[in-house]
């Protein structure tokens, strides 16, 4: 009998044998032409904004994107990944969970920050405390205070470039970046609370603000590709970047976040969950500079699937953004069925 006789034999006897399929084996693949004309159309209704959308699918590792490889503003996603950077110190005993850390008026950040609202109210929070409110609640003093406590905003960068999670750049803490955005120096104490920093921001000329903003667009730095997210959703799901416990954790923590509900969250079908984080900016003369989410499906079945969506320099009300983010999540659910 040839060699290639007998391997088909011995083939013939593990399928007789009942030997079950290794994973993705049978798992239907993704539609890469109909998956592209879909998301064409939804992208369309997003004009003059910009749509970037990757989409893997964790079982097969089969990857599907549409403006996959250009930079969108992270925003408020940033916080997924510095939590896991917050995490990683912990696996390394260079920070404890239990830890308290006091926050002074150099440390309070823009709104989101409900932890800027109440200060000096409450100084004092522990690590634990302040990952769940900046992943899960998008609080910007929060995420500020891990940052410094864990190097810096490069400092997370090259932890993510030193774990082959690129293109995902942080760059500046966001006490920075939101009123640079909009042609504000960086932020003081004064501004805390919704009214206070409405009205810094209103007394920046018209002018001024917009010229800002669309140097923020432009800019490189803050930025990640919608194929870079999804390289950190999946090295997350494989456990490349924590221990056990801490992947449990930050998963979680982004499973329980109440953000963004109109967005990906509303595509989730029943007996399914997400994992997610969502960025969102201010918008301001007619419109959004960016809004996102990313996270990882899991569906009834077991089969996950890791989304991520920017959309940038968005005209599009709130409602109608959140809808465009929301259809793609469905185009994904549904290719998956």
């Amino acid at each position: 009998m040839s060699f290639r006789a007998a391997a088909i034999a011995l083939a013939l006897l593990l399928a007789g044998c009942g030997e079950p399929p290794m994973l993705g084996q049978e798992d239907p693949l993704l539609d890469r032409e109909k998956l592209t004309v879909q998301l064409q159309q939804v992208a369309d209704r997003a004009v003059p904004g910009t749509l970037g959308v990757a989409i893997e699918d964790l079982s097969t590792s089969q990857i599907i994107s549409f403006n996959g490889e250009r930079r969108f503003p992270l925003q408020g996603a940033s916080k997924a990944p510095l939590g896991a950077a917050v995490l990683a110190e912990v696996d390394a005993r260079r920070l404890k969970l239990d830890q308290v850390l006091t926050i002074e008026d150099v440390d309070l950040s823009p709104p989101h920050s409900p932890i800027a609202d109440v200060w000096p109210g409450r100084k004092d929070y522990t690590v634990a405390e302040l990952l769940e409110r900046a992943v899960g609640d998008g609080d910007n003093t929060a995420a500020d205070v891990l940052m410094e406590a864990v190097g810096g905003p490069g400092a997370v960068t090259a932890w993510l470039q030193g774990r082959k999670v690129k293109p995902v750049d942080i760059d500046r803490y966001e006490r920075q970046l939101q009123p640079e955005m909009f042609g504000l120096a960086s932020f003081r104490a004064g501004w805390k609370g919704e009214a206070a920093y409405r009205a810094a921001l209103e007394a920046v000329p018209a002018e001024t603000r917009r010229r800002a903003t669309l140097a923020y667009l432009a800019d490189p730095k803050d930025t990640a590709t919608p194929l870079g997210a999804v390289r950190f959703l999946e090295a997350l799901n494989q456990g490349e970047l924590l221990s056990p416990a801490s992947t449990r954790r930050l998963v979680k923590v982004m499973i329980a976040s109440p953000s963004a509900p109109g967005r990906l969250r509303a595509a989730l079908p029943d007996g399914a969950r997400l994992a997610h984080r969502s960025g969102t900016a201010r918008a301001d003369l007619g419109f959004t500079p960016a809004v996102n989410d990313i996270g990882v499906y899991r569906l009834k079945d077991g089969r996950k699937f890791a989304v991520a969506v920017f959309l940038s320099g968005s005209s599009l009300n709130e409602a109608d953004q959140d809808r465009v983010i929301a259809d793609v999540g469905r185009i994904v659910i549904k290719a998956a069925q």
